[in-house]
């Protein structure tokens, strides 16, 4: 009974993997499904070197070109919270990475864990008339749960 229930669970991931990927226009593939499920059990953003490690036995150009794949079609955004890695997390499946969906990142100065606070949108910022918006990086540095 037990071994059924784990076989539907790992179907039920497969096809929640399969569908975020699709509904952003990626073909799935191996590689990208297991990116997307390193993804989703993240907390906090992780960086390319941070895949390379887990990933150890793949290629790393091919990881790369996941993550620009992922940027590209809006699955994930990319973080540059000063720490001289670009750091990438999962866009909410509502996400069209356009200035209103922007949020602030929270970086723990302890681990250096950067984490989206999805809740906390960017304020709106009023430019002159001749100016135009392409992207905003805000950035609160402190201490996380884990650290304090």
């Amino acid at each position: 009974m037990e071994e059924n229930n784990v076989i539907k669970e790992q179907h039920t991931m497969q096809e929640t993997l399969d569908h975020r990927l699709t509904e952003r226009n990626i073909k799935p593939t191996a590689v990208r499904l297991l990116v997307l499920k390193a993804f989703m059990a993240q907390e906090a953003a992780i960086g390319l070197a941070d895949l390379e490690n887990r990933f150890d036995h793949a290629d790393k150009t091919t990881l790369y070109r996941t993550l620009k794949t992922f940027e590209e079609h809006k699955l994930i955004h990319s973080i540059d919270d000063g720490t001289g890695a670009l750091k990438y997390a999962l866009c909410e499946e509502t996400c069209d990475c356009a200035p209103e969906d922007l949020h602030v990142h929270f970086l723990c100065t302890v681990c250096n864990k950067t984490f989206c606070l999805n809740d906390t949108p960017i304020p709106q910022i009023n430019l002159p008339t001749d100016f135009s918006l392409d992207s905003v990086n805000m950035v609160v540095k402190g201490l996380c749960s884990d650290c304090r």
